[in-house]
């Protein structure tokens, strides 16, 4: 596939409102006429939602690899069943959530080696990359306030999600090109209105 990718993702810890912003996105671009698809992981495809309930609904322990390993497993398919084809034909992809989430989860939340989560995730993605990435960025403590209920990931200690926080952003700053920060404590209606500029800037009509 020819650089750059319609691929956007969006990124942030519990409750920052990423679900609500890809969507938002998605409207305005098929406004504008775009074809969209509007996806998410875990759980863009039927074997990702299988994998979904059983990582976050589950109460039986599990090792932390292999809580990566079915992440990747659901990433695969949903590489080949969704994101794929859609931007071989052009289209935009916006997923809440992609390979970052791995890398700031299962590695800087869980301890889990970079480097081994990078070589992994290198052999599924092939020359699939997000060209834009939003990350909705607050402190664990409000974006927890937020939630009605608590899945197994959320429920992990405030140490586990302030780690996850602080991994974000060291992604952000290893690849500014890449990576928009927005405060998540803005308005919603301000974030949508950026994040619309930014992949305006990117992708004029």
């Amino acid at each position: 596939m020819n650089e750059p990718l319609r691929f956007v993702t969006f990124e942030g810890p519990e409750g920052s409102g990423k679900s609500t912003q890809a969507a938002r996105l998605a409207a305005r671009l098929r406004e504008r006429g775009a074809d969209v698809t509007l996806t998410r992981e875990p759980g863009g495809t039927e074997l990702g939602r299988r994998i979904r309930s059983w990582l976050l609904h589950r109460d039986e322990p599990m090792g932390h690899e292999a809580e990566f390993l079915l992440y990747s497993a659901d990433r695969a398919e949903h590489l080949r069943t969704v994101v794929r084809p859609a931007l071989e034909r052009g289209g935009f992809v916006i997923s809440d959530r992609f390979v970052d989430s791995s890398y700031a989860y299962q590695g800087y939340g869980r301890g889990l080696d970079l480097d081994w989560l990078r070589a992994v995730s290198a052999g599924i993605l092939g020359d699939v990359r997000p060209a834009l990435t939003f990350l909705l960025d607050l402190p664990p403590e409000e974006g927890l306030a937020r939630l009605a209920g608590r899945d197994r990931l959320e429920g992990e200690s405030l140490a586990f999600h302030r780690r996850v926080r602080a991994g974000y952003l060291e992604l952000a700053r290893r690849e500014p090109d890449r990576w928009v920060v927005l405060d998540a404590l803005s308005d919603s209606e301000t974030l949508e209105r950026r994040i619309f500029e930014e992949v305006s800037r990117r992708w004029p009509a």
